[in-house]
């Protein structure tokens, strides 16, 4: 086995960012930060209170009100983006291990992250350059035309799973059209996110646009929701948090966009490339070591190929490599935390009774502490379980059979979430009306998952509102004014007129 590899440079203290100055809480609040192979404490990371979050959004909204940034040309702020992304493309090769050493995700997996981070930045620079806007024509009297205006302080909230890639998809459009920022990033992964002040001043962010602060969910996260000069949230995480984020942000009619968590299907037909059906549906779930809203963790497969199916999967699953995160030849590495590796050994724990256990079960052999899963895979498994109902959210997966479209639909959508969906078919007609008849945000048919910024992304009941990505997220982080122009005569009613004449006061 290969060493631990501990990145050079390793801060032992990560600070806020507030108003272009790195600073510390002002209460001296503090949280330990673990590595997750060894669970041991490498660094300690500002905790921001209430009083924190004031400063940045103090500093957010006075840089939207008396900075340049909201008023710069789409030109020059698609410079800055088109800086910031050759500075990440850079530090590729530091982005990956600073990522990997702090989430646990395999090296070779953090490298493209990093890689689509700088591609996030290119996307909005590029699309903001060339954005248009609706213009309508009533001839020889009228034209209406759409003014579309950055909304002010953008609270971004982003999660723990590819955390600097996950930032990447909100800062991105959010910089890009205009507004400014205070990112609240997940608490168990500050490392890669404490990258981003240095390389916004380097490629020429006006001081006050983006604002960094560290801490709790219930604390910081909570507070930035709530407060009254931030009207927009976006939210990336569980569903129980986006529940409480929308009750919060309702009262204030703030604009809310909340990408939350997915059990997604993945259906295999009789008549599907099996192996390529195979090679997707094993890494959909297994990759980024299972930590992906998106993965496919529920695996229908019909009952003419169950058998062999199921076989041939598990002992992919049994083969999959497990080990150090900075080690190229791992596939799965660590989970982040030891909160996160107690709750999915838990569901481990559940499956056993719930279904066949083919492969995994448990830590793997050679790895006694960590955060380390076995690639688990349970057969048979009926809808009604918890392992078929609830998200795991690690390298673990239900696998059930179907025997007709109709019941493959059935047990698509039998559950609360609609985040993303797989289906394997060569039946061409199948594949578009079972795609339509899904109940999820996205489907992917004959293909792993693979992102064009250019669609929408989201999901549909507990795995979401609302939607980003390409002008959807243009649409997101601006607001649309309608300006009316009269080019003859405005044609209003003479209100009051005859009564004027009437009493002589015309």
């Amino acid at each position: 086995m290969s060493k631990h590899f501990v990145p050079e440079n390793l801060p032992d203290h990560i600070q806020h960012y507030i108003d272009g100055k790195f600073v510390d809480s002002i209460g001296r609040e503090t949280f330990e930060v673990l590595d997750p192979v060894s669970n041991q404490t490498y660094a300690t990371a500002a905790s921001g209170q209430t009083e924190d979050v004031d400063l940045a959004v103090a500093a957010a909204k006075h840089a939207f009100k008396e900075g340049p940034w909201p008023k710069m040309l789409p030109r020059e702020r698609s410079r800055v983006l088109h800086k910031i992304a050759d500075i990440v493309e850079s530090r590729d090769d530091e982005l990956a291990y600073l990522e990997s050493y702090d989430s646990g995700l395999p090296i070779t997996q953090a490298k493209g992250q990093a890689r689509r981070a700088a591609e996030n930045f290119r996307f909005f620079a590029d699309l903001i350059v060339g954005q248009e806007d609706n213009a309508f024509k009533v001839p020889g009297r009228q034209i209406n035309y759409v003014n579309r205006k950055p909304i002010g302080v953008a609270a971004l909230i982003t999660p723990w799973n590819v955390p600097f890639m996950q930032e990447s998809w909100k800062l991105a459009p959010a910089l890009a059209t205009g507004n400014t920022v205070v990112m609240k990033p997940a608490s168990y992964t500050p490392l890669s996110a404490a990258l981003w002040p240095e390389i916004f001043r380097e490629a020429g962010v006006p001081e006050g646009v983006f604002n960094l602060i560290f801490g709790s969910g219930g604390v910081a996260g909570d507070y930035l929701v709530k407060h009254p000069d931030v009207p927009i949230v976006s939210f990336t995480g569980d569903s129980s948090t986006g529940a409480t984020i929308s009750t919060a942000a309702a009262p204030q009619f703030k604009s809310l966009s909340l990408e939350l968590g997915g059990k997604s299907p993945a259906v295999v037909f009789a008549d599907a490339d099996i192996e390529a059906a195979l090679d997707a549906t094993v890494f959909g779930v297994f990759s980024l070591n299972g930590e992906r809203c998106t993965a496919g963790s529920r695996v229908l497969v019909q009952r003419d190929i169950y058998d062999d199916f199921v076989a041939r999967f598990a002992e992919r699953a049994k083969n999959i490599v497990v080990g150090l995160p900075s080690d190229p030849a791992t596939e799965v590495g660590s989970l982040v935390h030891p909160n996160h590796f107690d709750k999915v050994m838990s569901y481990i724990e559940i499956g056993k009774s719930e279904g066949r256990l083919l492969a995994g079960g448990g830590r793997p052999d050679g790895f006694p502490t960590g955060n380390y899963v076995a690639p688990t895979v349970f057969a048979d498994v009926a809808p009604d379980a918890r392992i078929f109902q609830e998200e795991i959210f690690g390298p673990v997966v239900a696998i059930t059979p179907f025997n007709t479209d109709e019941e493959a639909l059935e047990l698509a959508n039998n559950t609360k979430y609609g985040l993303a969906a797989y289906v394997w078919t060569t039946n061409l007609k199948r594949a578009h009306n079972f795609a339509h008849a899904i109940e999820s945000g996205m489907v992917w048919l004959n293909s792993n998952n693979v992102r064009d910024l250019r669609t929408p992304f989201g999901g549909v009941k507990a795995s979401g509102l609302g939607r980003e990505g390409g002008y959807r997220s243009v649409d997101f982080y601006t607001t649309q004014q309608s300006v009316q122009i009269t080019l003859n005569e405005s044609h209003s009613p003479k209100f009051g007129v005859e009564a004027s004449r009437e009493t002589g006061d015309a």
